[in-house]
C-alpha cells in the first residue's frame, strides 16, 4: 500500500509539470545590456626637441641725434679801421726857422703817450716795428703819388698796409698830418684839437703804436708829413683752435657717413620679416655700429662746444674792440 502511494505522487508530479509547461512554454532568462564606458582620449602635446628654438626679436638700439650742437660757432672776420679825416696844419704867416721845424718818430710817440695819461690815465702805447713800417710804407706812398688821404688813388688803404706790414689786428687806426709844425709837441697838439684824431690818439683798444715823419716836396713845395698808425694785435683776444676746428670737420665727415649706414641697415631691416633668418643678422650690423655712432657724436659735441667757448670769447673781444 505504501509502495502504491509513493508511485501515485510521482505520476501526480510528473502530470503537473508536463502540463504547466504546455501551457506556459519554456521561460527566457533576460541578461542585462553590458555597460559600455566612452574612452576618454588624451591628447598627447609633442615636447620640443632639442633642435626647436623661438625666434624670438632683437632689441633694436637707437642712435642719438646728432643736431645743431655739433655746428662750430664761426669767427667774426670783420676788423675795425679807424681813419679820421687828414690834418692839415694852418699856413705860417712867416716861414718856421728850419731848426724849429724838424719832426721825430721818438718825440711824437712820447708826446702821444703823455696826452694819454693826462686824460683818463690809459697806458701808454708800445711802439711796434711793424706798425712803424706800415706808417713809413704810407708816408713814402703819398709823397711818391702825390696825394693826402687814408686810401692811395690805388685803393690801398690802412688795413691794406697793415696786411703788408705782416701786423695782425684787432683794431687799427690811422692818424696823417701835412704841414710845417714847430714841434712834435705842436704836432700832437694840433691832432688833439681835432676831434676824430684825439679819440684816435685817445682809443682805450689801442696798445701800440708805429710813426713815420718826413720831408718831401707836395704840390710843387717843401713841406713835412707825418703819420701816427695804431694798432690791437690779434694776440690780445683769446685764440681760437685751428686744430680743434680740424678734428671736428673730420668727426662731422665720418659722422655722415656712419649715419648713412645705419640708414641703409634699417631700411634692410624693416624689409626683412622677423621669421627670416637674415632678420636678426642685420639688426646685429645695426646694433654694432650704433655705439661707434653715439660715442662719436657725444665726443664730437664736446669738442664743438669747447671749439664753440672759444670762439664766443674770441668773438666777445673783436666786438669790444669796433666800440670806441
Amino acid at each position: 500500500m505504501i509502495l502504491v502511494g509513493i508511485l501515485a505522487l510521482i505520476g501526480a508530479g510528473a502530470f503537473s509539470y508536463f502540463s504547466l509547461e504546455q501551457t506556459m512554454g519554456p521561460r527566457e532568462v533576460a541578461q542585462e545590456a553590458p555597460l559600455i564606458v566612452a574612452k576618454k582620449e588624451t591628447a598627447v602635446v609633442a615636447k620640443p626637441t632639442s633642435t626647436q628654438t623661438t625666434i624670438k626679436k632683437p632689441v633694436v638700439k637707437t642712435p642719438v641725434p646728432a643736431n645743431g650742437t655739433l655746428v662750430p660757432t664761426k669767427v667774426i672776420a670783420e676788423k675795425t679801421v679807424v681813419a679820421p679825416g687828414p690834418l692839415r696844419a694852418p699856413t705860417p704867416t712867416t716861414p718856421l726857422p728850419t731848426s724849429t721845424a724838424t719832426l721825430s718818430m721818438r718825440g711824437v710817440i712820447e708826446h702821444t703817450n703823455s696826452a694819454r695819461a693826462q686824460n683818463g690815465g690809459l697806458p701808454a702805447l708800445i711802439e711796434n716795428e711793424l706798425l712803424d713800417r706800415d706808417a713809413q710804407m704810407k708816408l713814402d706812398d703819398m709823397f711818391a703819388k702825390q696825394y693826402f688821404e687814408h686810401v692811395s688813388p690805388t685803393g690801398i688803404g690802412p688795413a691794406d698796409l697793415a696786411k703788408t706790414a705782416g701786423y695782425a689786428y684787432v683794431i687799427v687806426g690811422e692818424n696823417l698830418a701835412l704841414g710845417d709844425f714847430e714841434s712834435d709837441q705842436a704836432l700832437v697838439t694840433a691832432w688833439m684839437n681835432s676831434p676824430g684824431h684825439r679819440a684816435n690818439i685817445l682809443n682805450a683798444h689801442y696798445q701800440e703804436i708805429g710813426v713815420a715823419v718826413g720831408k718831401g716836396t707836395y704840390e710843387g713845395h717843401e713841406t713835412w708829413m707825418a703819420v701816427q698808425s695804431f694798432g690791437m694785435p690779434l694776440s690780445s683776444c683769446p685764440a681760437t683752435s685751428p686744430a680743434l676746428k680740424a678734428q671736428i670737420d673730420t668727426n662731422n665727415i665720418e659722422i655722415a657717413r656712419l649715419r648713412t649706414a645705419l640708414d641703409a641697415k634699417k631700411v634692410q631691416i624693416e624689409a626683412t620679416p622677423t621669421s627670416d633668418s637674415n632678420y636678426n643678422i642685420f639688426v646685429g650690423e645695426f646694433n654694432v655700429l650704433v655705439p661707434e655712432y653715439n660715442a662719436l657724436v657725444e665726443s664730437n659735441r664736446a669738442t664743438v662746444a669747447s671749439y664753440n667757448a672759444g670762439v664766443q670769447a674770441f668773438n666777445a673781444c673783436i666786438s669790444a674792440a669796433g666800440t670806441h
